[in-house]
């Protein structure tokens, strides 16, 4: 279980991506060496918690995997209004 926070971007010219949206988009960037297995998201004040479940021998193995899928869905989740990364 990897947790990452997204925060809204100041200035974006669309508001803060919905719940829904951004499950769609993690989903549509990972890989099946990620080992995604499920995620959550709840609304929080000024962006989204983010819960990855991962299929991950080790905790680092997890980290990296969880930085590789933000890694490619960065670009479509900053259009969207959201910029985060894991939370340590």
């Amino acid at each position: 279980m990897v947790r990452v926070l997204l925060t809204d971007i100041a200035g974006a010219d669309t508001p803060t991506a919905s719940p829904a949206l951004v499950h769609d988009l993690l989903w549509a960037h990972a890989a099946p060496a990620d080992g995604l297995e499920h995620l959550r998201i709840r609304r929080l004040a000024h962006g989204l918690d983010v819960v990855l479940f991962l299929a991950a021998r080790t905790d680092e193995a997890a980290l990296r995997s969880a930085g590789a899928l933000l890694d490619r869905a960065r670009i479509p989740l900053s259009r969207h209004g959201c910029a985060g990364g894991l939370a340590r």
